[in-house]
This record gives structure tokens, C-alpha cells and sequence, in this order.
């Protein structure tokens, strides 16, 4: 099987981030996506993991999130190896919309121009830099809300940027281009797009060079754990695991079974985190669509400890 054509675009980005509820209140009220699954994390279950979308988690709208408060995570520190902004599609006729929406809000707005596109740059409360950028041609449907409408609704995730050490600069790209189904479209000065797959939102990655005296990134509240690439089936990303571990020599993880999806993870020669998950099965399969988010629901493996879990995470009002 040839692997350098299975990844699809984009999954989903998954950060660690402060506060629960502020960050609900965030995503779901303020940018209008919906909480399609709230469940906690696979590796500490006393820690929530909430899933953020479209009606119904489509690959590639996700931005999920791990909020860490209160366990001892240090603020993360902002440096090259890291993903270091994540960037969602909106229409064009909607910038004046998000820019008056998020200013009345308290969050300052960064209002620019990139590869002939418009661009708002911004934080969440945790600290994470955020983008909406302005593409007419992603026809994705957005969830709505009373306060958030079709006309303006955030459509998905349009790409994320990572920001790479000169001294790893040529080596991810020949990676990239050679084993992960990217070409490169685009440059503005140290910055570099790449097409997923046919490319388009949803489908891009951006790379960003780092000038020589850039710190090293350091991982905690307020930056990105990993983003997730799709693949269509569980054959594709074994036959990719075999790849990248019997013939590359890298390090991946043993499949793991996400409940939603498959995961295969492994780390990118400038060391952020690559996650490659399976389209399926979906996040409907322990909740109805018009139920999603609304439950806690955990593995099946730890349904016993459910008094005890529930009892440690922070009650939150959705």
C-alpha cells in the first residue's frame, strides 16, 4: 500500500488549557460551537476532555481541549517546536461580525492579511492564539446559535501553524512533502503553506520559521498538545504505522482505541506531537445526535469508578 497518499486533512487539534467552565463558556457561547461530547481524558480520567464542532463532530471542525486547572499544570511557555495556532474558517462578509463580537467581549483583535486572505488574530482565556480566516469557498455547514447564525458560524478548522527551529526547517519539509500527502503552495517571507491531500480548508498546514534566538516551547496550560489528521480506515493507518516504524525507524504509538476513533501518535523531526485518527466510528455512538455533549460519558472500562470520578471533576454549567 502506498501511505504517503492516505491522510485526508484535518481531524482535530486537541490543547491544554485552565478553566473549565471559562473555556465552555468560550468556545460554545462566545464562538458558537457546539459541545459535542463531554467525556474526560483516557490517560487521566479526572480531568474533563470536551469536544467542540459542528452538529455532529465532522473531522475536521473539532477542537477539543483538556482543562487542567487546579493539578498542578504550569503555564505553557511559547517557542518553537510547538503547534502554535490554530485557525478557523469563516466567511468573508463575517470579519466585521467577529471582530465587533469579540472586542464587546473583552479580547483584543488583531486584524491582518495573509496569503491574500483576511485574518483576526486573538486569544482564548487560557492564552492559546487563535485565528479566524476568511475563506468563501468553505462550503462546510457551521452549528448555530441563537446569537451565532449560519451567515457568520465558524465553518471548521482551517489549518494550524507550527512553528519550526531553523535547524529542523528542511528536514520537516522533506517529511511533510515526501511521507504525509503535503505540497507546499505558498510562501510570505519565513512562513509556508501547505496543501492537505486537494488542499482547501480543512486541508492546510502552515509552517513557520523561527529566527535562531527563539526559545524551545515548553507544553502546560494555554498551548496545543497535538493536532489530529484523518485516514479513511483502520488498515490505512496500520499500513502507515508499518511504515513509519519498519521502514523510517520512527517512534508511534500502539493503536489506541479513542472510543470515537482510532489514534496512532507520534512526534514530527522539529517535535510536535502528530496524531493520525480514523474517520469513524463517530461520536454518536453513545449519544444521539440531538443528545450530544449534553451527558459525562466515559470508557466502558471505567463506568465502575463513575461516583468516583464524577465526585473529582468540577461541576460545570452548560
Amino acid at each position: 500500500m502506498q501511505t504517503n497518499r492516505l491522510l485526508k486533512g484535518l481531524h482535530h487539534v486537541t490543547a491544554t488549557v485552565n478553566d473549565a467552565q471559562e473555556d465552555y463558556d468560550f468556545y460554545t457561547k462566545l464562538l458558537g460551537l457546539r459541545l459535542v461530547k463531554k467525556t474526560v481524558n483516557f490517560d487521566n480520567n479526572f480531568v474533563y476532555h470536551f469536544y467542540y464542532a459542528d452538529q455532529v463532530g465532522t473531522p475536521g471542525t473539532v477542537f477539543t481541549t483538556f482543562p487542567y486547572k487546579g493539578h498542578g499544570v504550569r503555564q505553557g511557555e511559547e517557542g518553537s517546536g510547538m503547534i502554535i495556532t490554530t485557525a478557523f474558517s469563516v466567511p468573508g462578509s463575517s470579519l466585521e461580525f467577529w471582530h465587533q463580537r469579540l472586542t464587546d467581549a473583552g479580547v483584543s483583535v488583531l486584524p491582518f492579511k495573509r496569503f491574500e486572505q483576511d485574518v483576526l488574530w486573538f486569544r482564548d482565556p487560557s492564552g492559546l492564539q487563535l485565528e479566524l480566516i476568511a475563506d468563501d469557498n468553505d462550503d462546510r455547514i457551521p452549528f448555530e446559535t441563537d446569537e451565532v447564525g449560519s451567515s457568520v458560524g465558524i465553518r471548521g478548522i482551517h489549518h494550524v501553524t507550527l512553528w519550526v527551529a531553523a535547524d529542523d526547517w528542511d528536514r520537516l519539509r522533506q517529511f511533510l512533502t515526501t511521507e504525509m500527502n503535503m505540497s507546499e503552495v505558498a510562501q510570505e517571507e519565513n512562513r509556508i503553506r501547505l496543501n492537505v491531500n486537494e488542499g482547501g480548508a480543512g486541508n492546510c498546514l502552515e509552517l513557520l520559521q523561527a529566527e535562531p534566538t527563539a526559545p524551545r516551547g515548553k507544553n502546560g496550560l494555554g498551548t496545543v498538545h497535538h493536532v489530529a489528521w484523518k485516514i479513511e480506515t483502520e488498515e490505512e493507518q496500520l499500513a502507515l504505522r508499518r511504515r513509519l516504524v519498519e521502514e523510517l525507524g520512527m517512534q508511534v504509538t500502539e493503536v489506541k482505541d479513542r472510543k470515537y476513533f482510532r489514534s496512532i501518535y507520534f512526534r514530527l523531526p522539529s517535535g510536535q506531537l502528530f496524531e493520525v485518527a480514523t474517520t469513524g466510528p463517530g461520536f454518536d455512538v453513545d449519544e444521539s445526535v440531538e443528545e450530544l455533549g449534553t451527558h459525562l460519558m466515559l470508557p466502558e472500562d471505567k463506568e465502575h469508578n463513575r461516583a468516583i470520578i464524577e465526585a473529582r471533576l468540577t461541576e460545570i454549567q452548560l
